[in-house]
């Protein structure tokens, strides 16, 4: 007998596990600030093809500036249209929108979101404008019975009230707080999904600020810092691939029916595939273009992150026949500019955002206040608490043990004198405590005179050493 009733309970075990929700995997695939480094697609197409060809449900998802950093896709008949072209063929699903999304105006980039096949979602970019249709705050992906939640945010910090870059490209746009916006719609959407993902364009410390407070996001994917994030905050998953799609991100989350079993993350180097031979081929037609390619000067040696932001100031400064030139670290995209021939294309990757020069007469209590104001600035992270204007003039940044700036001493300058000065555009119509008199943008691009300059001054020998020191009172 009490054979017979255990054989019973085995059996109406077995029953149950057959009967009960049957466990399925989903694969969200990431990429953030790709900046329109389509040499690394082909490679990201055979790591895309891969986990299809393997995963049961995969989901194909970009975090934000998928253009401004490559000449090939910049300066293209139409301007990023490369980059949406294989992102297209490549199949993502949904996307937000980036501050490089607008580097070209909101009315270009709202004739190129009709240009995009997948889904673009901004809960906190409001439109007052016709020429840029006001976009969905969030969408809902079914993905075989699974409902996926995407709520899509970008930085408002940098601005400020709105993401960094030029006045104009946002006229007619708001954007209200994104923390506050990516809670409303989550409380809004959690009841409608089984996974609720925030697609965020803020930087993850303004990420991890969020997920500190509570959340009833699962999963964020991250992007604007240009890190590689893998952490866990409050029970929820904060992700982010680094830069220039070197790396995929990877996120597998089990289900048992619709209820999550287990989710973990897995930064993948695209270094590791190799190319898919279509997608390089439809690459390579991009880069045929000989005038981009052609050399215009060279470097007599190599040039490291200081020599290009030293040789950046100083040409700013000799266009401008100023006496100090500033160029912001940020403007400065490449790391580093190798020995040899430098081709058009290679300077417009360096200033890819149609620079132009400012002039302006400061005084060295100006130039203090200024450097000061960036050095500790609390809305605009990103850019602070570090040497953020490279200058031809050396200075010193003299801060406390909290790394709070406090003085900034200029060995060369003659205090109460005033200087001519030249930066770029983006310093003058964007810093804050920036006081001067005099002062102008030009109509001197910066590419251009980079551009100039090689011609004219070739081999250039870059000054690879820092101007700018940043030193601890004691």
């Amino acid at each position: 007998m009490k054979r017979s009733i255990r054989l019973l309970l085995l059996a109406f075990a077995a029953v149950a596990a057959a009967c009960g929700p049957r466990e399925r995997t989903l694969v969200l695939l990431s990429t953030n600030d790709m900046h329109a480094k389509i040499r690394q697609f082909p490679r990201l197409a055979s790591a895309v093809e891969a986990c299809r060809d393997t995963a049961q449900l995969v989901v194909l998802v970009d975090a934000g500036d998928r253009w401004t950093g490559n000449a090939y896709v910049d300066l293209a008949p139409t301007p990023g249209m490369p980059m949406l072209a294989l992102m297209n063929h490549l199949g993502y699903d949904v996307a937000t929108l980036g501050n490089h999304e607008f580097d070209h105006g909101q009315a270009f980039l709202g004739r190129m979101i009709d240009s995009m096949s997948f889904r673009v979602v901004a809960a906190n970019v409001l439109s007052d404008t016709c020429t840029f249709p006001q976009l969905p705050p969030y969408t809902i992906l079914d993905e075989d019975g699974i409902r996926i939640g995407f709520v899509g945010v970008v930085t408002n910090y940098e601005g400020p009230g709105h993401p960094a870059g030029n006045e104009e490209s946002f006229r007619g746009l708001r954007f209200p707080d994104p923390q506050q916006l990516a809670e409303r719609y989550a409380a809004e959407l959690r009841p409608q999904c089984d996974l609720l993902v925030l697609v965020s364009h803020m930087g993850d410390d303004r990420d991890a600020e969020l997920l500190a407070r509570g959340t009833q996001f699962d999963l964020v994917i991250g992007g604007h810092t240009h890190k590689e994030i893998d952490t866990l905050i409050g029970g929820t998953l904060l992700t982010q691939t680094g830069k220039d799609l070197r790396n995929v991100g990877v996120t597998t989350v089990r289900f048992r029916g619709r209820k999550i079993a287990g989710i973990d993350y897995r930064i993948v180097p695209l270094a590791d595939y190799a190319p898919d031979p279509d997608f390089q081929r439809e690459v390579e037609r991009y880069y045929g273009n000989e005038q981009l390619n052609s050399p215009v000067g060279e470097f007599r040696e190599a040039a490291n992150k200081w020599g290009v932001a030293n040789w950046m100031a100083d040409a700013v400064a000799d266009e401008a026949d100023a006496q100090i030139g500033f160029y912001h670290i940020g403007g400065v995209r490449l790391d580093s500019i190798p020995a040899g021939g430098v081709s058009t294309a290679l300077v417009y990757d360096l200033e890819p955002f149609g620079t132009r020069i400012a002039t302006m007469k400061m005084t060295p209590a100006q130039l203090r206040r200024m450097i000061l104001s960036k050095y500790n600035d609390e809305e605009n992270r990103k850019e602070a608490h570090r040497v953020d204007l490279v200058s031809t003039t050396p200075y010193v940044i003299v801060t406390d043990a909290r790394d709070e700036a406090l003085d900034v001493e200029f060995p060369r300058l003659q205090e109460g004198r005033s200087y001519r000065i030249a930066m770029s555009d983006y310093i003058f119509n964007n810093y804050r405590d920036l006081e001067y008199e005099d002062g102008a943008v030009t109509d001197d691009a910066v590419a251009q005179t980079l551009l100039e300059e090689l011609q004219d001054d070739s081999p250039v020998r870059p000054d690879n050493l820092p101007r700018q020191k940043v030193r601890v009172r004691n």
